[in-house]
């Protein structure tokens, strides 16, 4: 889609709008504040710790196989790409250390993997919002751990569509398999799942 100067001009000021409400919102209210192409993204609730479990030993396992320069990261700053409206932040994201130098926001070019554990209270953030952003941010490989049902998926090769960048390839998996995320084998076994309420 082209668009017109002024149209661009107003996204970016939007854009722009948003992003400092999220700054200023980081830390008066509870939960994560992300901006999509369809806006602000507010999880409210507290990672439970099954979903915590998850980030770290996925983390961790990836750290296990992954060449020296890499690092599997799960803090901040965020991956920020302002030209397309969008700031994400991975639960975990496979990124080169030299790359995490310097100030402001992970360019996304960068992300090798980006890594989510769904959240109970907002499951669409991460099947459906991140499936899209993803791709448009150019992050090459996505994979979502889902401990409402023990399973997940490795998403890649990144193609045009009409709708916009997306994943070519979906490869589903259950817990206790091992999957490849990039080029590194993650072993799935012992992954907690979410209590049923």
């Amino acid at each position: 889609m082209t668009m017109a100067p002024d149209e661009a001009q107003h996204d970016a000021r939007q854009y722009r709008v948003m992003r400092d409400f999220v700054a200023s919102m980081d830390d008066t209210l509870p939960g994560k504040f992300e901006i999509t192409k369809e806006g602000i993204v507010h999880d409210m609730m507290s990672p439970a710790k099954p979903h915590e479990l998850t980030v770290l030993r996925v983390r961790k396992r990836l750290e296990a196989v992954l060449p020296e320069g890499l690092v599997a990261h799960t803090g901040t700053p965020d991956v920020e790409h302002a030209g397309e409206g969008i700031m994400r932040h991975p639960d975990v994201m496979v990124i080169a250390e030299a790359d995490m130098e310097g100030e402001g926001a992970f360019d996304p070019r960068t992300v090798l993997a980006a890594v989510e554990v769904v959240s109970r209270s907002n499951p669409d953030n991460d099947w459906v919002g991140k499936m899209r952003d993803y791709p448009l941010l150019g992050i090459p490989v996505y994979a979502v751990f889902d401990p409402r049902t023990g399973t997940g998926a490795v998403f890649s090769d990144i193609h045009a569509t009409p709708a916009g960048p997306r994943y070519a390839t979906r490869k589903e998996f259950v817990y206790g398999e091992e999957i490849t995320v990039g080029d590194w084998a993650v072993p799935t076994s012992g992954l907690p799942r979410y209590e049923d309420r």
